[in-house]
């Protein structure tokens, strides 16, 4: 296939995964909403023309030609109010582009109720079961975050040492040695002595099932002098070969097999056995814990990167008009997670196991990133509606503790001027992002 198919077909796994990624992120919001009653009148995974729909029940189900987005529309967010009401007459007498933001708002809430009893509208609901709702869309971005984060680590594996020989010393030579080949007054290493070669897969030593490169190293430097059986995988056949590391001067190394450094920040050098292997890099499968860990890190960067967002916007914004450089782990559009993409799948320089772990890696931060962004506290965002529900449900225990009347559910329709803005600095946002994309993309080669 050539390689501009398979940037092609890059760009279409990703947002396959992505459509993906925001269907199942609707469908958190569609199965609580359903669960307790609400009415639900769309579901539709895309924007633009719509290219399917199917009306079961109640709600509309389709697909819209452009996959870069998702709804639903739940009836009767806010609550309704007559015009002699005290908050309709002050909102009558707002004037300009906000009052008529607000107003129609409400016309269009209004309008989700058509055809259902106002009794089931999301507004009546109380005040947990509209955050389980609103919070129903990004925690299945999480599950599916840790569901890839889980494919990608303990069925690809994450780049370390693998249990197969890479490189086998010939001599002993000092750690601290510049000397590059060997001579023949220098000792022979135990293990090519004995007949290990690079290629060999270590299965076991003594008995011990060798699942790291590391646990192997344990066992060899813990055994100077000491005869240590090999089994090992060569060529698809299982045999043995004993050998008997020599006691040399290296470097001393923690649990994970980090070098360690002493308080004059030198390396600290200690008498270990040692046989002369080296191991090669490539993917090793990690049990299912290191998920836990992985997440933790990427939620934590991508939490970081949303709290320092002006800023790393401005640094696009340079990148984008002037000769600046683009940073490789700022902040990056739909049009440039597709670029990444697609000289994944196009590049030479990865067999493809490895695209493939990068490509779930991908969307593994992505619906990372969906998770995190999706619960900033401001509407048109989940957060949004999870804060407005929060601020109702406080409002309603303070009047009760001073024994005041109820004041009512709170009515989310008179910050949709603040929503407007909202809306507005993200579509600005969005604009400079798929630009700098285009004119100056990130590249990962």
């Amino acid at each position: 296939m050539s390689t501009f198919w398979l940037y092609l077909l890059g760009i279409v796994l990703f947002l396959v995964g992505l459509a993906l990624s925001i269907g199942l992120h609707e469908l958190g919001h569609l199965l609580p909403a359903k669960l307790f009653k609400v009415p639900v009148g769309k579901y539709f995974i895309g924007f633009g023309p719509k290219v399917f729909s199917k009306k079961i029940g109640e709600t509309e189900y389709g697909i819209k030609a452009i996959p870069l987005g998702g709804y639903i529309s739940i009836a009767g967010m806010y609550p309704g109010t007559s015009p002699t009401d005290e908050s309709g007459e002050k909102r009558g007498r707002m004037r300009g582009l906000f009052s008529k933001i607000v107003q129609d708002a409400r016309e269009a809430n209004a309008e989700s109720l058509e055809g259902f009893d106002e009794s089931r509208a999301f507004y009546r609901l109380p005040v947990w079961k509209r955050i389980v709702v609103m919070f129903g869309g990004p925690f299945m971005n999480l599950v599916l975050a840790f569901v890839l984060f889980t494919i990608l680590l303990v069925g690809f594996g994450k780049p370390g040492a693998t249990t197969t020989i890479g490189t086998v010393s010939q001599c002993v030579l000092p750690v601290s040695s510049s000397q590059t080949a060997c001579t023949p007054t220098d000792p022979v290493a135990p293990g090519a002595a004995a007949g290990l070669k690079a290629g060999d897969k270590i299965l076991s030593i003594n008995g011990v099932k060798v699942s790291s490169w590391n646990s192997g190293t344990e066992i060899i430097r813990s055994s100077a002098g000491k005869p240590l059986t090999f089994e090992i995988e060569r060529a698809g056949k299982v045999q043995n070969i004993v050998v008997t590391p020599t006691l040399a001067q290296r470097y001393a190394v923690d649990a994970s097999g980090q070098p360690i450094r002493g308080a004059d920040g030198k390396l600290v050098t200690q008498q270990t056995g040692f046989i002369g292997l080296a191991p090669t890099s490539g993917l090793v499968p990690q049990p299912v814990t290191e998920v836990f860990p992985l997440m933790g890190q990427t939620l934590g960067g991508t939490v970081n990167l949303l709290a320092n967002l002006p800023a790393r916007i401005g640094d696009v914004g340079q990148a984008a008009f002037t000769s600046a450089p683009r940073q490789v782990d700022g902040p990056i559009s739909v049009v440039g997670v597709g670029r990444v993409a697609g000289e994944i799948t196009s590049t030479t320089a990865a067999d493809p196991t490895a695209k493939a772990a990068s490509l779930i890696g991908i969307l593994a931060s992505l619906n990372v990133a969906l998770f995190v962004f999706n619960l900033i506290p401001l509407l048109p965002l989940d957060g949004g509606h999870i804060a407005s529900a929060l601020w109702e449900g406080a409002r309603r225990q303070w009047a009760k503790w001073r024994k005041k009347a109820d004041p009512g559910p709170f009515d989310a329709s008179v910050l949709m001027p603040l929503t407007f803005v909202v809306m507005v600095a993200l579509l600005a946002m969005s604009a400079l992002l798929i630009y700098a994309d285009i004119v100056k993309p990130v590249s990962i080669f």
